[in-house]
């Protein structure tokens, strides 16, 4: 892939950006995360990413030329309070958009990301709407200890008769995420979490945001949860892939999943009336996690606003 592949139709390298917004991890069309997405970001700086992040209140994801052959393009991620290294949604996002705009000449992308290399695939439904799904890393699980637990529980304002009879863990593929078992969903959908609290325990914990969750059917691989970030700049998110990557490999670790890739469902956003479907397949060798793809619908809402 050349730069000028990634270049958007029409955008002419314009000195105010082309942002396009996209709801990512929809559920039946609706829901999701929103995701503001400058897909011709050669020559943006830091400072005029950041603004857009600020401007939208939101997540945004920045395509950029490669600076080796080794990828097809290069990601930059913005909340409204700083970089992040990672972000699924963005990520999915932005290959949807060049996907459904002609910009993506194979069916799988390598991307350089902040946290490592990142690899897209892309398919079509029979209408011809690309779906993607993207790699990440084998998750790394760390069981909290008693302290740290109180402490998490204190943010969320609920006490242990709240958790299923399962440690709380600090997970990770490519930015940590604290898994918090709990007993349903109803529980789960009434939290008033608060974010000063949730702010001070992230970092007192090495994590990067909450992800307290509930099995619903746990036959049927499908899950319900909520992410409360640690100082993105907005109290919650409706879809977090990262974190649910990491409930993934948490599910594993607790034996609540089986060794196998059958397709894990995780729903988030309830309480926010956003609610959205995260897709996520761990892949094996040798009965080994060795990654999994993250991947879920997305659905256009705004094209080329500046």
């Amino acid at each position: 892939m050349t730069p000028a592949s990634l270049v958007a139709p029409g955008s002419g390298g314009a000195a105010v950006a082309a942002v396009d917004i996209v709801s990512v991890f929809t559920h039946n069309g609706t829901g999701g995360n929103r995701c503001p997405l400058v897909i011709e970001a050669r020559g943006m700086s830091a400072d005029e990413m950041q603004a857009v992040a600020r401007r939208y209140g939101l997540e945004a994801g920045f395509v950029l030329p490669p600076d080796t052959e080794d990828y097809d393009l290069t990601l930059r991620f913005y909340v409204p309070n700083h970089e992040m290294e990672m972000c699924g949604h963005a990520t999915v996002g932005a290959l949807w958009l060049l996907a459904s705009r002609g910009c993506l000449p194979s069916a799988t992308v390598r991307m350089a990301t902040r946290s490592g290399p990142v690899t897209g695939f892309l398919t079509n439904d029979a209408d011809g709407t690309p779906r993607v799904e993207i790699t990440q890393p084998p998750g790394r699980v760390t069981r909290l200890t008693g302290d740290q637990t109180n402490a998490v529980l204190f943010a969320l304002g609920v006490g242990r008769d709240a958790l299923e009879q399962l440690p709380l863990y600090n997970a990770v593929t490519s930015r940590t995420k604290t898994l918090i078992p709990l007993k349903d969903a109803e529980l789960l959908n009434a939290l008033v979490a608060n974010p000063t609290r949730v702010e001070q325990v992230c970092r007192r914990i090495g994590s990067t945001g909450l992800y307290p969750y509930a099995v619903v059917d746990r036959a049927a691989r499908t899950f319900e949860a909520r992410q409360f970030p640690r100082s993105s700049g907005y109290p919650e998110d409706a879809a977090t892939g990262i974190a649910a990557a990491a409930l993934a490999f948490g599910l594993l670790a607790d034996a609540t999943i089986d060794h196998d890739d059958r397709m894990i469902r995780i729903f988030q956003g309830r309480a926010m009336g956003q609610l959205s479907e995260i897709h996520v397949r761990i892949g094996f060798a040798d009965d080994r996690a060795i990654g999994c793809l993250l991947g879920g619908a997305v659905t256009p809402l705004q094209a080329h606003a500046r």
